[in-house]
C-alpha cells in the first residue's frame, strides 16, 4: 500500500507525536509513505493533490481545507484519512465564542474524509456530527526514551517539572500563586521548565531547560514531580495529555487539572493527583515533596500505566485502522 501523508508543518509537535514517530512502523508493515508539506500557493497545492492519484490513500494531518483545496483533494484521492488531536473547531484564543473561520473548514474537511482519527472521545463527539466513521486513537510515545539510568542527585533538591511549548506556557503561569506559596514554605524545591520560553518566580528558583528531542528525557527523568495544569474551556477539553504520559514514562507522579484526557491518564491517588483549585495544588505539591515513598510508588504505577501507550502498542492500532480504510471497497 502507498500512502501520501500531507501536513502543514513537519516540525510541529503534533506531527512528531501523531505521525512522525510511526513512519518506521508503517514501512515495516507494508505501508510505503511519502510525507509532503502543504505548499502555500493554490497552484502548488493542486499539483500536490494531483499526486494523490499515484497513492492508495491520503493521510491528512490536522490541516483544515478551504473550499478549493477540498474540491481538488476529493477529485484526485482514492481514500482520505483525516487525523487531528486538538479542538481545531474552536479558537484557542477565544474558545468561548463560536468561530466560523475555525468551524466551517473543520466541518468541510471532516465530511470529506473516508475515516477520521481523533485523539480522544471529546473530539470524536464533535466529529461524529459530520462523519460516521470516526475512530479514537490515543497519542503514543516511546516509553523507554524517558526512563533513563541517571546518576543520583547530590543537591537534595526536589524538582517540580513542566514541559511544553511557548504557546501553552500561560497554563503553567496560572499556577504562580500556588508555586509562590510552596516556595515560601519549603526551601529545597525548584521549578524546572522545559520549553522554548520561561518565566521567573520570587520565592522559588527556576531551572530553565531549552526543549530538545535529545535532552527532554533526561530533563524529566532527573525531576521529581510532573505538573499538568489546564484551564477548563472548549479548546482545552480537546487536549490529549501528552505531557502526562511523558511524566509517567519518566517514573514521576503527576499533579494535573482534570481537563481533557488528564482525567483519564492520571489515576487519582495511584499515579498522581487530580486537583481543581489553588489550595489543592499547594496541598498536593507539598504532600509529594514531603513524602518520597509516595512519589516512588506513584511513579512506578504511572510507568506501568504509560506502557499501555507505547508506540509499539498504539502503532499497531494505527496501522490496523489505516489498512482497513485503504482496503475497503
Amino acid at each position: 500500500m502507498k500512502l501520501l501523508i500531507i501536513t502543514n508543518n513537519l516540525r510541529r509537535a503534533s506531527f512528531r507525536q501523531r505521525i512522525g514517530t510511526y513512519l518506521d512502523f508503517f514501512r515495516d508493515n507494508g505501508i510505503n509513505c511519502e510525507v509532503a508539506k502543504l505548499p502555500a500557493g493554490p497552484l502548488a497545492r493542486r499539483k500536490l493533490f494531483k499526486q494523490a492519484t499515484d497513492f492508495d490513500g491520503v493521510f491528512l494531518h490536522k490541516k483544515k481545507l478551504n473550499f478549493f483545496d477540498a474540491i481538488w483533494l476529493h477529485r484526485y484521492s482514492k481514500k482520505i484519512i483525516y487525523n487531528f488531536d486538538d479542538a481545531i473547531m474552536y479558537s484557542d484564543k477565544t474558545p468561548g465564542r463560536n468561530s466560523w473561520s475555525h468551524f466551517i473548514p473543520f466541518r468541510r474537511t471532516v465530511k470529506l474524509a473516508d475515516m477520521v482519527i481523533t485523539g480522544n472521545s471529546y473530539l470524536a463527539e464533535h466529529t461524529r456530527k459530520f462523519n460516521r466513521n470516526v475512530k479514537v486513537l490515543p497519542i503514543g510515545l516511546r516509553v523507554n526514551d524517558y526512563k533513563l539510568d541517571c546518576p543520583a542527585k547530590s543537591d537534595n533538591k526536589i524538582r517540580l517539572v513542566w514541559i511544553g511549548s511557548k504557546s501553552t506556557l500561560e497554563y503553567l503561569a496560572e499556577l504562580k500563586p500556588a508555586l509562590e506559596e510552596v516556595g515560601s514554605c519549603i526551601d529545597n524545591v525548584v521549578l524546572r521548565i522545559v520549553c522554548d520560553d520561561f518565566f521567573d518566580l520570587r520565592n522559588m528558583p527556576v531551572e530553565k531547560r531549552l526543549w530538545s528531542k535529545d535532552t527532554r528525557g533526561v530533563d524529566l527523568a532527573t525531576s521529581d514531580i510532573g505538573l499538568a495544569p489546564l484551564p477548563d474551556n472548549r479548546f482545552t477539553r480537546g487536549k490529549c495529555s501528552f505531557k502526562v504520559l511523558e511524566y509517567s514514562s519518566a517514573g514521576l507522579p503527576v499533579i494535573a487539572s482534570p481537563i481533557g484526557t488528564n482525567a483519564e491518564y492520571v489515576k487519582n491517588g495511584a499515579t498522581g493527583f487530580l486537583v481543581t483549585d489553588t489550595r489543592q495544588w499547594i496541598d498536593r505539591i507539598t504532600e509529594l515533596i514531603k513524602n518520597p515513598s509516595l512519589r516512588k510508588r506513584m511513579g512506578r504505577q504511572g510507568r506501568a500505566h504509560a506502557e499501555k501507550f507505547d508506540v509499539s502498542v498504539i502503532g499497531k492500532q494505527l496501522i490496523g485502522l489505516i489498512s482497513k480504510c485503504l482496503q475497503e471497497v
